[in-house]
């Protein structure tokens, strides 16, 4: 029996030791963070909001501002719709992220479905032109008589080579047809 006893007392004195150092570890975790910010906060790193409350961006070290480009904006419908630009150009420096509009209205009575594609003038400037966001990207749902307006979120690679000065943006707008017909079945 004494051994028993002292397995059980043994036991206690083990399970109040792993029951202190579990406290410790989730104290050590709950004060990680605060500490953790106050080190960089001292040390000056990795500081997402200044103490005046503004963001810590700097400004955008890739745009070229030695230069600018024009960016003619162009438009072509094929289908029941008006579509266009909201503006005729921008003005842009290479790196500069930058957001055009079309707009589009769909003149029917009647949903449509369509998708834009993009060309580009002179042809060599796609690859250094580069979309975040383009209603491009999807096929557009146009309800009877619906307008809308849809961005086009770009930057030019300021590896552009220097000598081009202006090129043109173009979208043409397809109706896809036969969409209607499967949607029904």
């Amino acid at each position: 029996m004494s051994d028993s006893g002292g397995n059980r007392s043994d036991n206690l004195r083990m399970m109040r030791k792993l029951l202190v150092i579990a406290v410790m570890m989730f104290g050590f975790g709950y004060l990680l963070i605060p500490v953790y910010k106050h080190i960089c906060e001292v040390l000056g790193i990795n500081n997402i909001t200044q103490k005046d409350g503004t963001a810590g961006l700097e400004a955008n070290t890739q745009v070229d501002t030695s230069r600018k480009i024009t960016v003619e904006l162009d438009s072509n419908a094929h289908g029941p719709w008006r579509f266009r630009p909201t503006q005729r150009s921008v003005e842009v420096h290479p790196g500069e992220l930058v957001t055009v509009v079309y707009e589009v209205v769909n003149i029917q009575p009647r949903t449509v479905h369509a998708q834009a594609i993009p060309s580009y003038a002179p042809t060599n400037v796609s690859a250094y032109f580069k979309k975040m966001d383009c209603f491009c990207f999807k096929q557009q749902t146009l309800k009877a008589n619906e307008a809308r307006q849809m961005p086009v979120v770009f930057y030019i690679d300021p590896k552009l080579p220097r000598d081009v000065k202006t090129f043109t943006l173009s979208y043409t707008f397809f109706e896809i047809a036969g969409l209607d017909q499967t949607a029904s079945r």
